[in-house]
């Protein structure tokens, strides 16, 4: 059995596998996708527990989002195994998150290992070293690959920077930059301050006027606060027929909304931002 993916979400929790107690507050956090994680969050000696323990995250008869997995990078053992026991599992993720993507062969080994008769994962990328970032695209060229998520502590770990927003601002701007030119959704990485929502929302505010499409998070309660972040306001749908309206008033033209130019790159964003609300609403 395997469930149809419903594409991607703006929040995203990302679950340790270890934790099974966990699992069903992950799913049910109002997140579009629930990842369960088998790489950072497990250590060493405790890699097959949770290989095994995270099938069941996936034996849902109804899952109320999209169910995905972080598996090993495909440079380590743990990696291979990991895809041995996919292919196994009874129910199998939508998605699959791949850790430390350096190459597009990575989203070709993936697709490769677990594409079956009436089951083709959803694969994306976390794109968290130099050496991606220098091969970025190519690596957005992959056939497979359905979008790429910010991995803000392995990056600033490499490059030896904060995690502050300044900090990782060209990287979170080239992430965007590449993956707008693939067509290709981003995600931002989690907030790690866990009880701080001030920076949690400047976070997702500043993510979402960057260009990413939502954001990460490690705890049930920040998923709230990301949905409503990423989630067009009643106030910036009325600007968004207002600027449609002068368009069509000027027949397409550069035309004068509110004391500011506005012309067709302005109104392409409307008309984008009113077909969201719409399928949202």
């Amino acid at each position: 059995m395997t469930h149809t993916s419903r594409g991607p979400g703006r929040a995203w929790i990302i679950t340790p596998g270890l934790h099974t107690d966990r699992f069903v507050s992950a799913q049910n956090s109002g997140a579009a996708v629930a990842v369960v994680d088998i790489e950072d969050s497990v250590a060493l000696a405790d890699k097959q527990t949770a290989r095994t323990s995270s099938e069941i995250f996936f034996a849902v008869d109804e899952p109320p989002c999209t169910l995905g997995i972080r598996m090993n990078s495909l440079t380590t053992l743990d990696g291979l195994k990991d895809l041995v026991a996919l292919a196994a599992y009874t129910t199998r993720p939508d998605l699959i998150v791949v850790p430390k993507v350096e190459s597009p062969r990575d989203i070709e080994l993936v697709a490769a290992a677990l594409d079956a008769d009436g089951y083709t994962p959803d694969i994306w990328a976390l794109v968290e070293s130099p050496r991606a970032f220098d091969h970025l695209p190519q690596i957005m060229r992959a056939p497979r690959l359905g979008g790429v998520i910010f991995g803000s502590a392995d990056y600033a770990a490499a490059v030896r920077c904060g995690l502050g927003w300044d900090a990782l601002r060209y990287a979170r701007s080239a992430l965007i930059n590449a993956a707008t030119a693939a067509d290709i959704p981003a995600i931002d990485a989690p907030t790690w301050e866990i009880d701080d929502p001030d920076t949690l929302r400047r976070d997702a505010e500043r993510a979402k006027e960057l260009g990413f499409y939502g954001k990460g998070c490690v705890h049930p309660r920040h998923v709230e606060m990301i949905n409503d972040v990423f989630t067009p306001t009643a106030e910036e749908v009325a600007q968004a027929r207002t600027i449609m309206a002068a368009a069509d008033a000027s027949g397409g033209t550069v035309t004068t909304v509110n004391g500011q130019m506005r012309g067709t790159p302005f109104f392409n964003a409307a008309r984008a931002l009113i077909a969201e609300a719409d399928r949202t609403a």
